[in-house]
């Protein structure tokens, strides 16, 4: 657990266990998800305020997806960031809660959140940069998530045309499609991860609307903006994929085609040519030209001007 304490025209600076909030600025508890059960007495102890069961519940379960909900007292946004090991082909989420009250911010996240170490090392240890109250320290730790989101764009992209490139590479079978479908699960897994962050954030502002400032609205929007971007960009990752997987089948069935075409011209060029040698196959005592000397000959003459014929036609008709 940590506690630090926020005021103006200062770093932040570290609270004791039992010291209380400060007469001028505000306080960030910052807990773990193993530290969950001391969110309501310390939260009681430092304000008075009684946290819902139901909320510290929903701040500790690690499958809780990202939502909005409030009390007359707090408001409580639970936020799923990308954990540090996440690929594009297996995205690894843990939730952050947070309890935004009049003059105190408690998280309760992963142990190892970037976000909350990139607002600690980039925020707080300059007092010109300091949020000025829990409402822009919890918009800085939502953008600080969200960027991690941005950032994994390039990577799917990198992942799309790789297998844009296995899938339309004609010189061997594509088979890896166990893989492409687990990869087109992250996508569908990452759409509706967007979703359930931007309406969470959309609803949080939406009830603070009358309360917070124009510049902190701006940037609000800033941030569902972002995620709409993500949202955008993992529909267009999905689409493009069902493309590839559509031109991959296209072109499967224009090589089949063209293959039994050319099996289907051999066969009918060789059919009249089958049909000659059948006939002076037959075991009949008088057959035109069977004891000529040029007998062979002349017949070889006529498969191959039949062959010619044949090929003439196919071409005529734009079949070759």
């Amino acid at each position: 657990m940590d506690l630090w304490k926020i005021e103006p025209g200062r770093p932040a600076a570290a609270m004791a266990a039992d010291e209380p909030l400060p007469g001028n600025g505000y306080a960030w508890l910052d807990l773990a998800h193993e530290e969950v059960e001391r969110l309501p007495h310390e939260v009681e102890r430092l304000t008075g305020v009684r946290i819902f069961d139901d909320h510290v519940a929903d701040a500790g379960s690690l499958a809780h997806p990202s939502y909005f909900d409030n009390t007359e007292q707090y408001e409580l946004v639970i936020f799923r960031g990308l954990a540090p090991d996440s690929t594009p082909e297996k995205m690894v989420t843990r939730p952050m809660a947070l309890f935004n009250l009049d003059r105190l911010l408690v998280t309760v996240r992963a142990p190892d959140s970037r976000s909350v170490a990139h607002v600690r090392t980039r925020y707080l240890a300059t007092a010109a940069k300091c949020p000025a109250n829990p409402d822009e320290l919890m918009h800085r730790l939502l953008s600080a998530m969200v960027d991690h989101y941005l950032a994994l764009r390039q990577p799917l992209t990198q992942r799309l045309e790789r297998w844009q490139t296995l899938l339309l590479d004609p010189r061997r079978p594509f088979r890896d499609w166990p893989q492409l479908l687990a990869s087109r699960g992250e996508i569908r897994k990452l759409q509706h991860l967007c979703e359930e962050q931007r309406d969470a954030i959309q609803e949080w502002r939406d009830y603070r609307i009358a309360d917070i400032g124009t510049a902190l609205q701006v940037r609000l929007a800033d941030l569902v903006e972002h995620i709409e971007r993500v949202l955008h960009h993992a529909r267009t990752i999905e689409g493009q994929g069902e493309s590839a997987v559509q031109l991959y089948f296209a072109s499967t069935a224009y090589r089949t085609a063209e293959i039994m075409r050319l099996l289907t011209i051999i066969t009918a060029t060789f059919m009249p040519l089958t049909l000659i040698t059948g006939i002076f196959g037959m075991n009949f005592e008088f057959i035109p030209g069977l004891h000529s000397p040029g007998g062979f000959w002349i017949s070889l003459a006529g498969m191959a001007l039949v062959v010619v014929v044949m090929l003439a036609y196919f071409r005529f008709k734009r079949w070759l």
